[in-house]
């Protein structure tokens, strides 16, 4: 009798958590795990801003897949398509090829990729912080803008060099913002030839507040810490054009800059165009039971998935958010393996905890359990949140230890160039140009069926 293959896409949380619990509850003969992946670990997204930064190093908050999934096979590549009607995933092997993953079961947990809108010049002079590669490049970025900017003999260069922007009012965006604000203003000490003064950050989002998700006073709240640092804000407004000189705005200022850094929120996967499966906002609809609905055999959840928010009630669907995914991939490896059994699934359900904000140093803001919190008790909360949700021991451990090595010997300023050669678009860190029209995913299927 041949066993089931459960083909898992993405090593997110939901990935991860659900194949970390097949593997526990399914014998080697009870099915065939899978897993298909262009990364060969599984990245704490939250803590990339701090990787940015250089607070933390990229080992850090990467940790290996083979540190968790003891007997599933890993596939390095991208899904480029699904055939439901054929059940078959399309992938791209990371030699190139071309090959078909037939399953039984499809998770399908590929998360997100950087929103972007038709904005000239945007997809080509943006910088995201989506990917542990684009931290790693913002980083010599900036160190790279102060080490030109010293060096600058042209006034109006040092200036542009020493600006810069960053789009997006959410967590991301405000993070981001905060933990490299502080690494330049700590840089600059060691730069005889800058003006302090000089150094200018820039935070701009089309929405009238910060940090929606944390409700009114705690946005403002985090605005105050900011703005007393010396960011600067521009709210209900957004980016007109970018070059490689200028961030034009739509209220009609130019702001010369050689950095723009967009984090104005995220879309699902375009893996989810591939299968014409339903959508609400880009996300595959999903059950509570995190099956799709019309579809045999297919599972949808995290970033990718528009999955109901029971605990909500009415028409909410979960946020994509770290805390939902993880939860998300125990309850999918459940409901998988009820399904092999024939036993009834079981919903999802998941009161959301809370969401923080790590402004670096002792500024933070926090809103655990419905508690409103800033300042150093916000900073502990976030701080404790990210240790206990990273997935090893070894993690945590490098978390904390670059934490405290941080905070005792201070920032370091050296750009690794690790990066010089990678092309610099979000559309190469993301690889959103990989994926299959349907009618490609189609005719791929049946050509490499055929040759199978």
């Amino acid at each position: 009798m041949t066993r089931p293959r459960i083909v898992v896409v993405g090593a997110g949380f939901v990935g991860i958590e659900c194949l970390h619990r097949l593997e526990r509850k399914l014998s080697p003969r009870d099915a065939e795990l899978i897993l298909i992946s262009p990364t060969d670990f599984q990245l704490y997204l939250p803590l990339l801003p701090h990787v940015a930064a250089g607070v933390l190093t990229p080992q850090s908050v990467a940790v290996s897949l083979r540190r968790r999934l003891r007997r599933t096979k890993i596939v390095p590549g991208v899904a480029i398509g699904i055939d439901a009607a054929a059940k078959v995933c399309i992938v791209r092997r990371a030699t190139g090829e071309v090959t078909v993953k037939p399953y039984d079961h499809l998770v399908i947990a590929a998360g997100s990729t950087t929103r972007t809108f038709d904005i000239p010049g945007l997809t080509d002079h943006a910088l995201g912080v989506k990917t542990l590669a684009q931290a790693a490049y913002i980083r010599d970025h900036v160190i790279a803008q102060l080490d030109l900017a010293a060096a600058a003999v042209d006034e109006e260069e040092r200036r542009a060099r020493l600006q810069f922007v960053v789009v997006g009012g959410g967590y991301a965006g405000v993070e981001t913002a905060a933990c490299l604000q502080r690494l330049t203003t700590n840089a600059l000490k060691r730069y005889s030839r800058l003006d302090p003064a000089q150094l200018r950050w820039h935070l701009v989002d089309v929405a009238p507040r910060l940090l929606p998700e944390l409700g009114e006073r705690l946005g403002i709240k985090a605005m105050a810490m900011l703005r007393e640092r010396g960011i600067e804000f521009s709210l209900g407004t957004s980016v007109a054009s970018v070059d490689e000189n200028t961030v034009k705005l739509t209220d009609g200022r130019t702001l010369p800059s050689r950095t723009l850094i967009w984090t104005a929120g995220v879309a699902a996967s375009p893996l989810v165009t591939t299968l014409g499966a339903e959508t609400v906002r880009g996300r595959i609809v999903a059950s509570n039971q995190l099956t799709v609905p019309g579809y045999h055999g297919l599972y949808a959840a995290g970033d990718v998935a528009a999955v109901p928010d029971v605990a909500k009630g009415g028409d909410a669907i979960c946020p994509p958010t770290a805390q939902h995914a993880q939860r998300q991939g125990k309850v999918l490896a459940d409901n998988i393996v009820a399904s092999m059994s024939g036993t009834p699934l079981k919903p999802y359900i998941h009161k959301d905890l809370g969401l923080v904000v790590d402004l670096g140093g002792m500024d933070a803001v926090s809103k655990p359990l419905g508690i409103e919190l800033h300042g150093l008790p916000a900073q502990v909360v976030a701080r404790g949140y990210h240790v206990m949700a990273l997935p090893t021991l070894t993690a945590r451990t490098r978390v904390l230890v670059n934490w405290g090595l941080n905070a005792f010997a201070g920032d370091d300023f050296v750009r690794t160039g690790f990066q010089d050669n990678r092309p610099k678009t979000l559309q190469d860190f993301e690889r959103t140009k990989s994926y299959l029209s349907q009618d490609e995913v189609k005719k791929y299927s049946e050509t490499l069926r055929t040759k199978a």
